[in-house]
């Protein structure tokens, strides 16, 4: 690839700046939760099950995957982001999971793969990798042609847009024009081969929209709910105008908690594939958002420093959440996925408790 323009240039540094930020957690926690905390299983003191036959596989975007496990979207200038998407497609080869790249807006800008080309899939053959772009770029330019040319980069299975408003408005160098996305996306979705997917970055994705875009046929919902990392704070911690600053971290806690993301856009749109994100920490989450209506779950920064480290970091890492994931089934007496979305819940947050 050949030198990046100033553009290209200033997007890198801020991605760069991003990861920096998150690793070293430099930035104002939430005070809100992802309401997994306040979900809670009847424990089954007796579960009459074989814990290592119980089956945690399912089918994701056409392939079989050990567990409802998504390594979600990371950050980072094409060097960096190089080094981690290759440490995440090895760790997914060998465990059966699938993964999503970050933002590929920089390679399609300068014309290269900027860490973010077909050496992915050759690492990660079987598995499922899913693409991204932001949103904001339908109204600078961007259209159903570089959706295909991002999803032919890696040879994707599908492509996330992402959606970012609230980083977009407190960011200063942020896309403030967000008129007519919709349309464009749905536009997208239908010239594209492969699924579109839509996911916001930790703001949540409300019932009413999730409802909105599968009726227009897009069926691939990941709510990336509020409770995990808020970009609103990563952006604050990099910005230098105190009052500016200050701005963004109003909007810390702002935003739809993951666990309730989840139940209401299940509730609204009962045959999507939904994508549960934001605040993922460990596999007894990964249980309660199945639970919840969730197909799959989805982690980023919960897994960001092992990602950063190896791929055996980051695979012994995921083993750990497989088997918190696996014990929770069998200490809620369920031999598969399908048992555990009817586990018995306590105190369980507007749900019904079932017999």
């Amino acid at each position: 690839m050949g030198e990046q323009s100033g553009s290209g240039r200033v997007l890198s540094d801020r991605k760069n700046e991003h990861l920096s930020v998150v690793l070293g957690r430099r930035y104002e926690r939430p005070r809100e939760t992802t309401g997994f905390d306040k979900i809670n299983f009847v424990h089954c003191a007796l579960p009459e099950l074989d814990l290592d036959l119980i089956d945690l596989s399912t089918w994701f975007l056409g392939k079989k995957i050990s567990a409802p496990l998504l390594v979600s979207s990371m950050t980072g200038g094409p060097a960096r982001s190089a080094a981690i998407n290759e440490t995440i497609a090895a760790a997914c080869e060998e465990l059966k999971l699938p993964f999503a790249i970050g933002s590929q807006r920089v390679a399609l800008e300068e014309g290269g793969a900027g860490g973010l080309g077909q050496k992915l899939r050759a690492i990660a053959p079987s598995v499922p990798i899913i693409g991204n772009l932001g949103a904001a770029q339908l109204n600078l330019g961007f259209g159903a042609e570089e959706a295909k040319r991002a999803v032919e980069m890696i040879e994707a299975d599908a492509l996330y847009i992402h959606l970012n408003p609230l980083q977009e408005a407190v960011q200063p160098e942020g896309n403030r024009n967000w008129a007519g996305l919709f349309d464009k996306i749905v536009a997208v979705a239908q010239a594209l081969p492969v699924p579109l997917a839509v996911k916001e970055v930790g703001g949540g994705l409300s019932a009413g929209l999730a409802r909105r875009f599968t009726e227009a046929g897009i069926d691939i919902i990941d709510v990336a709910g509020a409770g995990g990392t808020s970009w609103a704070a990563v952006e604050a911690a990099r910005i230098e105008d105190p009052g500016r600053a200050s701005l963004a971290n109003a909007f810390v806690d702002w935003g739809i908690p993951t666990a309730e993301a989840v139940m209401e856009v299940r509730s609204a749109c009962p045959n999507a594939t939904i994508i549960a994100s934001g605040g993922m920490k460990s596999g007894i989450d990964v249980a309660k958002a199945v639970r919840l209506g969730a197909d799959i779950a989805g982690m980023a920064a919960g897994v960001l420093e092992a990602a950063n480290h190896s791929p055996a970091a980051l695979t012994k890492r995921f083993r750990l959440i497989i088997e918190e994931l696996r014990i929770s089934c069998f200490c809620t007496g369920s031999a598969d996925l399908a048992a555990l979305r009817a586990a018995k819940l306590r105190d369980p947050v507007g749900l019904q408790k079932k017999d």
